[in-house]
């Protein structure tokens, strides 16, 4: 199955360069370009593509606003959302994230990362760089205090181990041979937490780890 793609970026040349390095791959197409966040969201709510790469600033609507337009929690049939970012705009990016993003890519990731992105939002999972993860979510919670009332009780002993991993942006391969459990397990571990904590990605499982501190008290050591 050919994967659609649009992207949304006002610099023609990062979109003519984005679209190059993705129909070089037989299944991937571009089936749109948009230089501002008004045509993205026009653009994708008409075609419908499996990924949106969107970029965080846009004239008329930033990324933070297109990836709400498309993926919010109100959007009956939200759209797959991947922005595109830099470490400078790390508030805008949890923004992003909040907003309904599947991933988040650095523009100078590299071609072969980009590619990835783009699969794992089509498959339903969701790109997290451990570097872009550790080192954004690790300076948001820093930031902020664990929201007032929330408690970890309603997570296993192995549940919260798999939300650690995940939070540092461990792959559920990697995380199967780090706790010595099948990839199955993992998978239904992951299922299993989003549903009790309402979540509905691995994305939104990082960020929440590291808003209400939960890997805090296993990274003092110095673990990434």
């Amino acid at each position: 199955m050919t994967i659609r793609v649009l992207i949304a970026d006002d610099q023609a040349m990062v979109r003519g360069g984005l679209r190059l390095i993705l129909e070089d791959q037989p299944d991937i197409t571009v089936v749109a370009e948009a230089a501002d966040g008004v045509d993205a969201v026009a653009q994708a709510r008409r075609l419908r593509p499996d990924v949106c790469l969107v970029d965080i600033r846009m004239p008329r609507l930033d990324g933070i606003a297109v990836t709400r337009a498309l993926a919010g929690p109100g959007v009956a049939q939200p759209l797959r959302v991947v922005v595109v970012t830099t470490f400078d705009l790390d508030e805008y990016v949890f923004g992003a994230l909040r907003g309904g993003a599947v991933g988040f890519l650095l523009k100078d990731a590299g071609p072969a990362l980009l590619v990835e992105a783009v699969r794992a939002a089509h498959n339903g999972d969701a790109l997290v760089s451990p570097s872009v993860t550790v080192r954004l979510l690790r300076h948001l919670a820093a930031a902020v205090a664990p929201p007032a009332g929330t408690s970890t009780a309603r997570l296993s002993d192995r549940e919260l181990e798999v939300v650690r991993e995940i939070a540092r942006g461990r792959t559920n391969q990697e995380i199967a041979a780090e706790l010595f459990i099948s990839l199955s397990t993992v998978k239904s571990h992951l299922s299993g937490i989003q549903t009790k904590l309402g979540l509905r990605n691995r994305v939104e499982v990082a960020a929440w780890a590291w808003e209400h501190h939960v890997v805090l008290s296993s990274t003092k050591n110095g673990e990434p």
